[in-house]
């Protein structure tokens, strides 16, 4: 193959491991033309080395036998000097960066954090140490390589020095998994048992993506978990028990939540792969990070005014005893010696463990499953929403066979939702979103819907106020016509209040809220105020869907004569706060 083409190193490397591929993992390593061969005894070695040989010779490959070192147990590999004891840098490396002069530029704190960055899983809590460095890297800020960043360059020298000899990873010794987060990073440590104490495998670290920057501490805590796994998948999935050792206390407990939002739910599927037993560190014995605000997680709230009395019950164990589905695990689950699985009874109810809870299972009785589908889709407090919402509502808590197509074929035949909705489709042309705020109730957008028909309290106006990051939404009753004063006081009681200042509002070109009166009171508040493109109401879309949707709600939900709207609006707040938002994915509350 000729040098220079792109994707020559690719192909190479494919071809390789293509060759080698029932040996990988096994007794070989392959990284283009660098081949490991590793084995327990010398006798294996030859046995290896030939099988090697003879498929690099069967391939039309040669090895360069001045370049090959045979039957060593001490070796250079990738920047790395491997020994007995475990794996290590190689001292021309560190010693390069020792006598690493000091950055002057971008470009050059690049190539420092680049060398670093290779040895940064020798290296405990390498994210911090770095941290100051890598802010120099950022396109917005001038280049400053002030006492921080200098403290930080002088301290990562001295942590290569100083790195630790990492074991090789012994498939059959005890193994635990430390995690630790903070505003910042994620940290973790594989760490291996030899009899005598504890010694690292490989540090891990990962800087906190922007989104879950927000989170409380126990889904950071949860999120770096996860990232552990995906790092050590190769390690620990299929073997035997390890430890989670977390400082986390409430994580130890996880698996009793029963109400958790479709973040947490997706990674306990993913986790519940492994086979492990969380453990507990009080927050000082954790040496990967410092001690980390706890505070309660926020999770989906589930609204639903399903009770199961006695009759119900009765009616679904009938249920499970006659239908085909569900008869025979329920008599598996109810014999003295069930065979393991996924099913469980408890009260006379089946119940199954899927994405990390237990479902009701509904049996195929119409009348029971048609009564669960009204509660969930016609109930005031979930607003005839959609099909993806209300099965959202449902997967919270049941589960049946079939689900998705029934909550289809109901939802498109309620009578309600044909007469009062409209039909929508994606926006054509290419789509350019206003940048995602990084904290919630930072950033909001609000708009004036109406005219109503006149309340009895002189209102006829609804001003909606959406959080552009949590999509959380408040209908706030105003009259329609009302002047900016009277607009800013409804405001400030309904959202402000409660929610504080924030620091951006989206809006349109109403006069009201571009008058002068508007302005400056914007400015007292300390926020910007963003109005939309001139005649182009799309440029704030969450509040005018927003308005579709609770004026769809309030259509399903009043009376004829129109005169209870205002009644109705907490109703709306609550159904569309309650619900899965599509666009985030959880809801807004």
């Amino acid at each position: 193959m000729p040098f220079g083409l792109t994707n020559a190193p690719a192909t190479f490397q494919a071809a390789m491991t293509n060759e080698f591929r029932a040996m990988l993992d096994r007794f070989v390593l392959v990284y283009l033309d660098d081949i490991l061969v590793y084995s327990r005894s010398l006798e294996d070695h030859l046995g290896h080395l030939r099988r090697v040989l003879e498929t690099l010779r069967r391939a039309k490959y040669k090895a360069n036998r001045d370049k090959c070192e045979f039957a060593r147990q001490e070796l250079e590999y990738l920047g790395h000097f491997v020994t007995l004891e475990g794996i290590s840098p190689l001292s021309d490396k560190i010693q390069a960066v020792q006598e690493w002069p000091e950055p002057r530029n971008v470009t050059e704190v690049r190539s420092f954090l680049g060398l670093t960055g290779y040895y940064q899983r020798f290296i405990e809590g390498y994210s911090k140490i770095a941290a100051h460095l890598n802010k120099l890297q950022c396109e917005d800020r001038p280049f400053d390589f002030g006492e921080e960043a200098r403290g930080s360059f002088l301290a990562l020298k001295a942590a290569l020095l100083s790195a630790e000899v990492l074991r090789i990873y012994d498939p059959l010794a005890p193994t635990r998994v430390t995690t630790d987060a903070s505003g910042y990073g994620i940290g973790a440590v594989l760490e291996q048992h030899d009899g005598v104490d504890w010694h690292p495998v490989e540090y891990f670290i990962k800087k906190v993506p922007l989104v879950h920057s927000i989170d409380d501490a126990r889904k950071k805590e949860f999120l770096a978990f996860v990232h552990a796994l995906k790092r050590w998948r190769h390690f620990l999935l299929g073997r035997s028990q390890f430890r989670w050792v977390t400082d986390n206390n409430p994580l130890v407990f996880y698996k009793t939540q029963d109400t958790v939002n479709s973040t947490i739910a997706r990674w306990r599927a993913f986790i519940d792969q492994f086979d492990f037993f969380p453990d507990h560190i009080p927050g000082k014995s954790n040496r990967f990070a410092d001690a980390l605000s706890r505070r309660p997680d926020h999770c989906t709230a589930v609204y639903s005014t399903f009770e199961i009395d006695d009759d119900l019950r009765n009616s679904f164990i009938r249920g499970y005893q006659a239908d085909p589905e569900f008869r025979d695990k329920y008599g598996n689950c109810s014999s003295p010696n069930p065979s393991p699985s996924h099913y469980r009874i408890k009260e006379g109810y089946l119940l199954v463990h899927t994405r990390g809870k237990d479902l009701l299972c509904v049996p195929s009785d119409p009348h029971l499953r048609t009564r669960l589908l009204g509660e969930f889709h016609d109930a005031p407090a979930t607003g005839h929403f959609g099909v993806n919402r209300t099965i959202g509502r449902l997967r919270q808590r049941f589960w049946w066979p079939g689900l998705l197509s029934d909550v289809t074929r109901y939802c498109e035949s309620c009578e309600v939702c044909r007469r009062c909705k409209s039909r929508n489709h994606r926006p054509y042309g290419e789509l350019r979103p206003l940048p995602v705020p990084l904290r919630r109730s930072e950033a909001i957008a609000m708009d004036i819907t109406g005219p109503f028909p006149k309340h009895k309290t002189g209102v006829d106006g609804i001003l909606t106020v959406v959080d552009r990051l949590t999509k959380f939404a408040m209908f706030l009753p105003c009259r329609y016509h009302a002047k900016a004063p009277e607009l800013a006081e409804v405001l400030y009681a309904g959202w402000i209040r409660t929610k504080g200042y924030p620091k951006e509002i989206v809006c349109d070109r109403d006069t009201r809220f571009m008058s002068d009166f508007w302005l400056a009171l914007i400015k007292r508040w300390g926020s910007s105020l963003k109005p939309s493109s001139a005649r182009h109401p799309q440029t704030d879309g969450q509040t005018e869907r927003a308005h579709q949707t609770a004026q769809v709600l309030l259509r399903t939900l009043i009376r004829p004569d129109e005169k209870d709207w205002v009644e109705r609006l907490p109703d709306v707040e609550l159904a569309y706060n309650s619900s899965i938002h599509p666009a985030i994915g959880i809801s807004p509350s």
